[in-house]
């Protein structure tokens, strides 16, 4: 009986041996999950039958360290969750390493092939929750697009006196502040739209337009209550000619809006200014936000959504089947896979530029090794003891 409980000591400490050098040899892996070998004793009807390796349980506990790498499509997920892969073939893969790029027909893949999966965009910039296919970012450029709104707020000075005198875009005694806003016509040209503001009475005021120097014709007028809040003239709406614009397109019609705009004892101020067009861009390059969107950077400055990655998470994810390059399969111990966008629910987001490395502690597996290596010697002892036992009973009959 000796014998063969020894002998199964020297077999699960060997399996053990096999857990612990596969952690050590994937300890620089990204998105590798070390395991731990578990064991349980057997009994023959009561009686010592030794031990046996009952499986080796993965880590998805211990995140890995975040390495940074600074490219853009490297993504890290921060906790709990993992890249949904569509190889090839047909399956569905798990993965945590997140080292992805564009292959020639712009999806995002992994160094394998396997194909991210996410949320695609509708034409008009709509992430379609719906469904889950392929990532793919379309290269190109954008087209030019005319500014059709301007937005502004902006603090204007109570204590300043009133101005009577005519208004004279190159006398700055004629008005008392100014912002300017670059706008852009149908054909993607920028212009210089400036607003001069003009005390004509106690909470009254007068806007004067300029477009790249040349005053407008169009004027507006706010006014304000006691308390200094904008009632009146909060928008206008402003025609540029083609004539005006000077470049051959088409007339320009703004609507102008100074939301949240006061009139407070106080310096004047622009908190905020902003419109929406742009002139054409090229596509520079690709950004991933934390929540998983991934955008296309332009030459212009102009940003478009291309879609969202999707992570997966599992009730029991130890139960999850690893198969090679890192990744894993599905299968009913893990669950039904849960799929959601980074940071919602239970998800972790992703940060972009980053990899997850290994959770492997690679002192602690040398302390296993050093254990396992004793223990198999310690059961190559017990046969050793048995043999020599037996030998000298044979030996005195």
């Amino acid at each position: 009986m000796s014998y063969n409980i020894a002998m199964s000591g020297l077999r699960s400490t060997s399996q053990e041996l096999n857990t612990i050098s596969n952690n050590i040899a994937n300890v620089s892996t990204a998105g590798f999950r070390g395991a731990r070998s578990e064991f349980a004793a057997i009994y023959n009807g009561g009686q010592a039958g030794g031990v046996s390796m009952t499986g080796a349980s993965q880590n998805f506990s211990l995140s890995g360290t975040m390495n940074y790498t600074g490219r853009s499509l490297d993504l890290g997920i921060q906790g709990n969750g993992f890249f949904v892969m569509g190889a090839a073939d047909g399956t569905t893969l798990y993965s945590r390493a997140g080292m992805f790029n564009q292959d020639a027909d712009g999806y995002v893949v992994d160094p394998y092939g396997n194909r991210l999966q996410g949320y695609p965009v509708s034409s008009g910039g709509t992430i379609l929750t719906g469904s889950v296919g392929d990532l793919q970012v379309q290269a190109g450029s954008i087209p030019a697009r005319a500014t059709t709104e301007v937005n502004m707020t902006a603090n204007l000075d109570s204590r300043v006196s009133a101005i009577t005198a005519p208004f004279d875009a190159t006398d700055v005694t004629s008005y008392h502040s100014s912002n300017t806003v670059s706008v852009y016509d149908s054909q993607g040209n920028k212009h210089a739209l400036t607003q001069y503001y003009i005390k004509t009475a106690d909470n009254s005021w007068t806007v004067q337009y300029a477009l790249d120097g040349t005053t407008l014709a169009d004027t507006n007028t706010m006014t304000f209550d006691a308390s200094g809040n904008l009632t009146a003239g909060d928008a206008d709406t402003l025609t540029i000619t083609a004539a005006t614009l000077g470049t051959g397109a088409a007339d320009l019609t703004l609507d102008l809006a100074w939301d949240h705009t006061t009139q407070y004892g106080a310096d004047y101020i622009t908190s905020k200014i902003d419109q929406n067009g742009n002139t054409s861009g090229e596509m520079k390059g690709i950004r991933v936000a934390e929540d998983g969107k991934v955008y296309s950077t332009y030459t212009n400055g102009e940003e478009r959504v291309q879609g969202q990655v999707v992570l997966a998470n599992f009730t029991n994810p130890n139960g999850l089947e690893p198969v090679n390059n890192t990744a894993w399969v599905a299968n009913q111990e893990a669950g039904v896979p849960a799929l959601g966008t980074p940071g919602s629910g239970t998800l972790a987001g992703v940060s972009a530029g980053y990899i997850e490395g290994s959770n492997v502690d690679l002192t602690a597996e040398m302390v296993n090794l050093m254990t396992a290596q004793r223990n198999y010697q310690s059961n190559a002892k017990v046969l050793t003891a048995a043999d020599t036992m037996n030998q000298s009973l044979l030996n005195a009959i």
